[in-house]
């Protein structure tokens, strides 16, 4: 673990739910130490999302293996203190508590500059400071409404939320890249940064290309379900015995060898009706019904030995139990097996591989498992620590 990128890197994380926990994860996937402060008694609420992980939540289980869970009151006096004095050791710090709280506990961006000069620090927030969405809320779902993700997803009849905490995920991964950008920055200047991501801002990135269409286009994208809305046939067709799988085309080229070599209608590679992809696009209802008419006469290992044979990009419509079987993990090694308070669990390594060695994936802590240690790495005594468990400050 020495070897990893961050190694020696102190990450102090006061965090909840997906978005920080998701950044500071990956902070210690590259070896970072990440303290994580959680309330005394109940620790990050997101432990209570569900117990599928054999009474672990899967979120928790996902976004916080490897921390160190440290309880703590923060907005007592001492607790406090013992932030500052964390935060004296911190080489980052990740919060995001709700709108204005991390300012009203004494840590507002211009305090964090001036007294600890070092320190890289990242707030998270639904829409940032400014503006009439100042001290809004926001959720997973009500972000999507605001970006609107759901204007383009799903059928021309119904919109639908992405089926994945997708603007968590990106303001997390945004908050994880400005984090790495300013510890390099650091070992230029000496000096740490202040740096901010909102969710809002995250998953407008994501959704660019269907507002660039609407802003410069004129056109509101049309959802199509699992079609591309400019490519056909570029989505989900079904074979003999039911079995659904997606096929991309990419181009005409490609369109020629789909006749040819896997529909076995040659004679339509040329049809003014359906030659180029904007006919193709035009004319869905017909290309359809060719498709039907051909992959439900053939079982699908033989079309996708056919559309391997042609060259032609396909994948299976999997669910969740075909993913934990999913041939190309288990091939490529991707699992690893994580404590939990239950046993060793299955988990997916992460997606980059490191030169220096695998990520530690360590275990998945309970709420408050680290408290005396840590505090007493902070320097306090045994007396102290007993007095502040005493009191509910840990």
């Amino acid at each position: 673990m020495e070897d990893l990128p961050l190694a020696g890197t102190v990450v102090v994380a006061l965090e909840q739910a997906v978005a920080a926990p998701f950044a500071t994860r990956q902070l210690g996937d590259l070896g970072a130490r990440v303290i994580k402060i959680e309330r005394p008694g109940v620790g990050d609420f997101a432990r209570g999302y569900d117990d599928a992980v054999d009474g672990t939540s899967t979120f928790f289980f996902w976004l916080n293996r490897g921390k160190e869970s440290l309880t703590l009151d923060v907005k007592s006096p001492r607790g406090r203190e013992v932030l500052a004095r964390l935060l004296e050791r911190a080489d980052v710090f990740v919060h995001n508590l709700a709108p204005g709280a991390v300012d009203r506990l004494g840590f507002d961006r211009e305090t964090l500059t001036s007294t600890y000069p070092r320190l890289v620090s990242c707030g998270l927030s639904g829409y940032g400071h400014g503006g009439p969405y100042d001290n809004k809320r926001a959720y997973d779902l009500l972000v999507q409404g605001e970006v609107g993700t759901s204007s383009t997803t799903g059928t021309p009849e119904q919109g639908v939320r992405i089926g994945l905490s997708i603007a968590d995920i990106s303001g997390g991964m945004y908050a994880f890249a400005s984090v790495l950008s300013g510890l390099l920055g650091r070992t230029r200047t000496g000096r740490g940064a202040n740096l901010e991501t909102t969710l809002l801002d995250a998953l407008s990135e994501w959704i660019s290309p269907a507002l660039y269409q609407a802003l410069h286009g004129g056109v509101l994208p049309p959802r199509s379900a699992d079609s591309h809305p400019s490519l056909y046939p570029y989505g989900r067709f079904r074979c003999r015995g039911g079995r659904e799988l997606n096929i991309g085309i990419q181009n005409d080229r490609e369109w020629v060898r789909l006749c040819t070599d896997v529909l076995g209608r040659p004679d339509l590679a040329h049809d003014p009706r359906v030659a180029r992809n904007i006919e193709r696009s035009k004319n869905r209802d017909f290309v359809d019904e060719v498709m039907e008419a051909a992959l439900s006469q053939l079982s699908v290992e033989e079309v996708t030995e056919r559309l391997d044979k042609a060259n032609i990009a396909f994948g299976m419509v999997n669910d969740m139990a075909d993913l934990a079987q999913h041939p190309q993990l288990a091939a490529r090694d991707r699992w690893r097996d994580v404590e939990t308070p239950a046993g060793k669990k299955r988990a997916l390594r992460p997606p980059v591989d490191l030169p220096a060695g695998e990520a530690p994936m360590g275990p998945i802590p309970t709420v408050g498992e680290h408290t005396d240690s840590i505090l007493a790495w902070l320097g306090y005594e045994p007396q102290d620590i007993a007095t502040m468990r005493d009191t509910g400050v840990c």
